[in-house]
């Protein structure tokens, strides 16, 4: 990330370039768009029109609000990582946004947040644990970053109930093969905790992007539960390559097959079939709030591929349902 934001003195990422360093002024960002009152119903029509019980959503985005803004302001300025014009089509306060999910039907989401630098993570990881105890529905989210001490704090987070991780390769700007990250990535593997990672290409390369460090990564720890965020895009069938040659591998649909990635980096139809034969390890993400159209459009693009009432319910339910039970009730 060391486009993506400066850091100021409270350790808050700042913003990107163009913004406050002197440098010509950013462009104006594009209006954000407009939410339908009647998307909630939208939305429900597609649950009923597949049977679904609710949605498991495992790519959505709850961090501190100043980091959030940081972010936003950033998207505005469509900076390098980026990769053009990004509208955010939720832009609302932190209490609105968690009951737009629950209007939808989501029955468990995640708070994915990440660090740039190191010194943020533990930090972060503090911020969210918070976050899940008072947001009924969230899964408690947890980050890490290649710094000394990544396995000892990562070790605490996983024992204080963290139930899945997040790391941006590509805002990090770190190799995930880092051998501060062995010990990390060998906890989880040990423990099942899933790691949605952002490892592709998309929407912009970074240093370490692609399916090569990864796989690097997964020859050392083959049962580690890894989700692939946004299907690999670009790099789709390089990383269905891994899924089908790790049973622990899974790919999120953060923004795939939507007409916004469609237009930039189209999903091969020669691979349709091999994604269909992973159904029951493809998963349902959408990135919001942080996406520049409706909520319900990531769920018609992933129902116009044409693979099935079955299918579906596997990826906006069932398959986030088994990766994620809910918590057994205590006894007595």
């Amino acid at each position: 990330m060391d486009d993506h934001a400066r850091i100021g003195t409270d350790g808050i990422p700042g913003p990107g370039p163009g913004l406050d360093d002197g440098t010509d002024p950013a462009p104006a960002p594009a209006p954000d768009p407009i939410p339908d009152p009647a998307e909630a119903g939208l939305v429900a029509r597609f649950r009923e029109r597949h049977g679904l019980p609710g949605l498991v959503d495992v790519h959505t985005h709850f961090m501190p609000e100043r980091v959030l803004r940081k972010v936003w302001a950033y998207f505005d300025a469509a900076g390098p990582l980026v990769g053009g014009e990004w509208p955010i089509t939720y832009r609302e306060e932190e209490d609105r946004r968690v009951a737009r999910l629950r209007e939808f039907g989501v029955v468990a989401f995640t708070s994915m947040l990440y660090p740039h630098k190191a010194g943020m993570a533990e930090w972060l990881n503090g911020w969210a644990a918070d976050f899940a105890r008072r947001t009924e529905g969230c899964l408690h989210t947890a980050t890490f970053f290649p710094e000394p001490g990544a396995e000892q704090y990562v070790r605490r987070a996983v024992e204080d109930g963290a139930r899945v991780f997040k790391a941006h390769v590509q805002v990090g700007a770190y190799d995930p093969a880092d051998p501060l990250l062995d010990p990390v990535w060998g906890l989880l593997a040990e423990a099942g905790v899933p790691v949605v990672t952002h490892c592709g290409s998309g929407p912009a390369p970074g240093r370490h992007t692609g399916p090569g460090p990864m796989a690097r990564v997964l020859a050392r720890h083959p049962r580690l539960p890894l989700v692939v965020a946004h299907l690999g895009m670009p790099e789709y069938t390089e990383f269905l390559d891994l899924a089908e040659r790790y049973r622990e591998v899974r790919l999120d649909t953060t923004m795939a097959f939507t007409d916004f990635v469609e237009r930039r980096a189209p999903f091969p139809e020669r691979e349709l079939g091999r994604l269909a034969a992973l159904g029951d390890r493809v998963l349902l993400g959408s990135d919001f709030p942080n996406i520049p159209y409706p909520y319900v459009h990531q769920l018609e693009a992933i129902e116009r591929l044409g693979l099935g009432s079955q299918w579906v319910r596997a990826v906006c339910h069932d398959n986030g349902a088994a990766l994620f039970p809910p918590p057994a009730a205590p006894i007595g």
